[in-house]
């Protein structure tokens, strides 16, 4: 292996494969320079052990000084004792290793290194060849290390492949997280991507916590990106121009969607069975004759069809509440969603502002209702594909966006909810989930084991730092570099998008990311102020 220019830590004293390594430092290393998630690289005989840090300690070969140590402006007597009585550990946790024979590849941790073993700070050629190279197709850089300047990258193409998740409590960056990786795929286009977007912050500009307005998709990436909106009257006074609006039919609502809104809607245990009594009567009418109903005639139905009147009349009563939704209308041509699932299939992205209609149960009911259609479509697609065996009807993979995912994947709702199929499925239809949350603790366990990457920025529940980690090996180990990251612009990122977890300090979304992502629009913007400087000059 080609020897690289790094910096001397300490050496490997003691540990084990699973309870992870302690490593002296040298006299002239402080401990102060090195932070809890650090990368670091072992020199084994065979093997290079890439790692990274899990805990700082300081220690004492005689614990008798510690019961006298020395006054405040002794600096002779503590230089005299320090890295001989006094010295600094570190507990490092092995994540990959290279043998010496490179043409293996980076294979998982399964021995360690022997006593004494040189313990190094990781050089950039280091976290290039873990991380790959931003010009490597399907790269995307997230960030940098905390104590580097150099790109960690994503493989967007295994990204893709699983549904994920972006965590963090309020204020730590996590819409910020959600439109760098949004860039990403838009970027290497190796998927389409459909948000719903509660806030009305990712399709145009919006306006960042400093104060400061940042772009959006729509105006890095052109007609490349498509916005439908809920709220066409909200975009125009935002200024804001929309491809299509989209309207609700009550002939599209199924009894599935009204489950989910159970909590919403305060709906009983025995609304779905009722609901479902009105589908075997009235098929795809079933929630306009029930709203459309007298008194005589609910009264009517219910002897007919053996419900209950009074659980007839509640869910009439509650489910009133939709038609009072501004989008929600009598009857509404589907065109408007068959566009926009159109437009998916076809290789666009879409973004589906709510504008002022952000309710939970506005939120709820449309994205349940699109996504459920959307599953339909590329469940036939990949049916007809693995019939012909024609690369034409392959499905072109999709990731969906969702904001508030507790509250389409909390225990209850997975279970019910296509979002729940969606995230049990993984790839097998080329339909994901990257789910963004601040309580990762109310999703289904089940389906946070089934995300493939997590892209984690400060959580303070203990119960959310649990969740993030369920079915992930090694947790205790990553739980402290969770607690220590800061409180924006630093993340933890694991799983299947990247060969070992790292912390990162985030990608600024600034000018300088525009044009890297989007040079196209850059040049052109350039161009204009050529021309407009031009004007002015003569």
């Amino acid at each position: 292996m080609r020897p690289m220019s790094t910096q001397r830590l300490g050496s490997v004293v003691a540990g084990s494969l699973t309870e992870g390594l302690t490593v002296r430092l040298e006299a002239a290393c402080s401990v102060e320079d090195l932070r809890v998630g650090q990368f670091v690289v072992i020199q084994g005989e065979r093997h290079r052990f890439f790692s990274m840090i899990s805990d700082v300690r300081l220690e004492a070969a005689n614990r008798d000084i510690l019961a006298d140590p020395p006054a405040d402006d002794d600096d002779f007597v503590r230089r005299v004792l320090g890295g001989t009585t006094i010295y600094g550990t570190l507990n490092v946790t092995p994540m990959l290793m290279l043998a010496t024979d490179v043409t293996q590849g980076l294979q998982p941790v399964r021995t360690v290194p022997r006593h004494f073993a040189p313990v190094e700070r990781a050089a950039e050629e280091h976290v290039a060849l873990v991380f790959g190279a931003e010009s490597q197709r399907g790269r995307f850089q997230l960030g940098m290390p905390l104590d580097m300047d150099v790109p960690v990258c994503l493989d967007l193409q295994r990204f893709i492949e699983r549904s994920n998740g972006v965590f963090g409590r309020s204020g730590t960056g996590k819409s910020f997280l959600t439109r760098l990786l949004l860039c990403g795929v838009i970027k290497a286009d190796v998927a389409s991507v459909l948000v719903f977007d509660m806030h009305s912050e990712y399709g145009w500009d919006s306006r960042a916590e400093d104060g400061a307005f940042v772009k959006g998709l729509r105006q890095l990436f052109g007609p490349q990106v498509l916005v439908y909106s809920l709220d066409p009257a909200s975009s125009r006074r935002r200024g804001v121009a929309i491809d299509s609006d989209v309207v609700i039919g009550l002939n599209q609502i199924e009894v599935e969607d009204v489950i989910l809104l159970q909590d919403e809607l305060n709906l009983t245990a025995t609304a779905a069975e009722t609901a479902y009594l009105l589908v075997d009567h009235f098929r795809d009418e079933w929630l306009r004759r029930l709203l459309a109903m007298s008194s005589a005639e609910l009264e009517e139905f219910a002897l007919r069809s053996g419900a209950h009147g009074g659980a007839l009349a509640a869910l009439k009563r509650k489910l009133e509440r939709l038609t009072r939704l501004p989008f929600v209308k009598d009857e509404a041509a589907v065109k408007s969603i068959d566009g926009l699932i159109a437009a998916l299939a076809g290789g666009k992205h879409v973004v589906l502002e709510f504008g002022q209609h952000n309710s939970a149960l506005a939120y709820m009911l449309v994205a349940n209702i699109i996504t459920r259609r959307i599953h339909q479509r590329w469940v036939d697609q990949t049916e007809r594909y693995l019939h012909s065996k024609n690369e034409a009807d392959r499905p072109r993979p999709l990731m969906i966006t969702v904001e508030e995912a507790h509250k389409f994947l909390n225990p209850q709702a997975a279970r019910q909810t296509i979002f729940g199929t969606i995230a049990r499925e993984l790839r097998k239809y080329s339909v994901t989930l990257l789910i963004v949350d601040q309580r990762p603790s109310a999703i289904d366990h089940e389906v946070m084991s089934q995300l493939g990457s997590r892209i984690t920025a400060l959580l303070s529940d203990e119960r959310d730092i649990d969740a993030v980690f369920t079915g992930v090996g090694g947790a205790a180990k990553l739980r402290a570099v969770l607690a220590a990251l800061d409180t924006r612009q630093q993340a933890l990122i694991l799983g299947h998008a990247v060969p070992m977890p790292v912390v990162i300090r985030t990608r600024p979304y600034d000018e300088a990311f525009y044009a890297a992502v989007a040079p196209q629009a850059q040049a052109k913007k350039e161009y204009a102020q050529v021309l407009e400087e031009a004007d002015e000059l003569f």
